[in-house]
């Protein structure tokens, strides 16, 4: 996916040298996501004093909304998956279009290879993201917001950071360990120039809360809807209270035909889809309109001596899988790890960050693989009309649940869909090479100039 290993060398920050050995903290988090969030409360746990550090206030609108059944242990580890019941909608699986008399197609859940869970939620993030940062804070953490992590620096006795506050104020804190949870902020990955645009794949968002959306029928109602459609493809998920997120990823050149329009390019883009068109025929906009570009980067390295990465301050993929949370909180775990063996054994660590940037890698590949070629003719034509061959259709669902670190079976299995899909792509040549000339088109595009706006109302 990303060229080069995810741990490129060990260096850090420029030393700050600070006389006042006031190690307040064992462990600084910037970032009170579900990243930040997790590790800061796994770390407390531990024993450790940990400060966490987010920058606006909960609640806070964040896009990102569908869970996957692989969050389910890490829920159950937490000690929040009644919490995770209570503001959730069920999500039995996910669906998409197919030939079918219905339309659509469902990749349910429990048909996974040896399913951990047969279904995963839907949540509102600023609920979501507020009872997590609220959690960790019941663990012991030093649990601060409307502050903002800037200028970390390391010297041979820890780690120094300011913290500006929503008035203006600075302190300075010091830590043994810190942890960049900040998301597509990329704290350090802005400061040590760490960010890079993936070279494939770059795209933008515009998205919306809807009321009275149409929802699936019966058992399917919770479940998320994607289509494709010539610039990209939509999402649609149903939240608890009636509520519907809907948005379109789309090539960066597709936005740019908005020229100030908001709201009305998002209805007039949802609307060249008939299905989603019909689905929305009686809904309305009910506010959390945003537009974001640029989606898919990544840091590298992503840690070094008293410092890592962890969840979208990493890199960000395409969410078309709903992969966001579940990967920022596994990852999280995995750190929490991480920090505290390197804190008990500073001799540990860099071989400890080595085997968290390989994990982190493969599995970021298996997802990668299905999300850059998803829009593909040969992709389409395969989920529209799926195949359990050698039980490789349970693989592929395996997938959809972010069964991706443990094997049980998946990996060879998604090996077999690689090649079926090659073998498939050489029956639509004409159709993939047209689609391959679109995207380097695009690619250029967006690296060219491409939209990085963010607006929202």
């Amino acid at each position: 996916m990303y060229h080069g290993g995810l741990i490129a060398g060990l260096s850090g920050p420029r030393p700050y040298m600070n006389s006042a050995n006031d190690l307040r903290f064992d462990v600084l988090v910037a970032g009170g996501g579900p990243a930040g969030s997790t590790v800061a409360a796994l770390l407390a746990r531990k024993g450790l004093k940990v400060k966490l550090v987010e920058r606006d206030r909960h609640p806070r609108f964040h896009i990102g909304e569908s869970l996957l059944p692989m969050n389910r242990p890490i829920f159950e580890r937490l000690g929040v998956l009644e919490k995770v019941e209570a503001i959730g909608k069920r999500k039995l699986g996910a669906d998409f279009q197919s030939a079918s008399v219905k339309g659509y197609g469902t990749f349910l859940f429990s048909r996974s290879l040896r399913p951990t869970a047969p279904y995963a939620w839907q949540v509102r993030r600023d609920q979501f993201d507020e009872m997590l940062f609220r959690h960790a804070a019941e663990q012991g953490v030093d649990a601060e917001e409307g502050a903002h992590v800037q200028n970390v620096r390391f010297d041979e006795l820890g780690v120094s950071a300011e913290l500006r506050s929503e008035n203006g104020g600075t302190e300075v804190i010091r830590s043994r360990y810190f942890v960049d949870a900040s998301g597509r902020d990329t704290l350090l990955g802005s400061q040590l120039k760490l960010k890079r645009k993936h070279p494939e794949h770059q795209s933008a968002a515009l998205f919306a809360h809807f009321r009275n959306a149409m929802h699936r029928p019966g058992d399917d109602a919770g479940n998320i809807s994607i289509y494709r459609f010539a610039q990209g493809w939509i999402w649609m998920i149903p939240l608890p209270d009636g509520l519907m997120s809907v948005g379109a990823v789309c090539w960066p050149e597709y936005l740019k035909q908005r020229r100030g329009r908001g709201v009305e390019f998002l209805l007039e883009t949802l609307s060249s889809v008939p299905d989603v068109a019909d689905r929305l025929r009686d809904a309305e906009v009910e506010g959390n309109f945003h537009v974001t570009g640029n989606y898919s980067y990544a840091c590298n390295p992503i840690a070094g001596r008293r410092w890592l990465l962890t969840g979208d301050a990493i890199a960000f993929v395409d969410p078309i899988f709903s992969t966001g949370v579940y990967l920022a909180m596994d990852s999280a775990e995995q750190a929490a790890e991480v920090v505290a063996q390197s804190l008990r054994d500073p001799r540990a660590e860099a071989r400890l960050q080595k085997r968290y940037g390989r994990r982190l890698q493969a599995g970021l590949q298996r997802f990668s693989w299905f999300i850059y070629r998803f829009t593909s003719p040969a992709m389409a034509q395969m989920f529209s009309s799926p195949r359990n061959f050698l039980q490789v259709e349970e693989a592929v669902i395996s997938m959809l649940a972010g069964d991706v670190f443990r094997d049980q079976g998946v990996r060879w299995r998604l090996f077999v869909f690689r090649m079926l899909y090659r073998i498939t792509r050489l029956g639509m040549l004409g159709k993939e090479r047209a689609a391959a000339a679109f995207r380097r088109r695009q690619i250029r595009e967006s690296f060219s100039g491409g939209t990085t706006s963010q607006d929202h109302v």
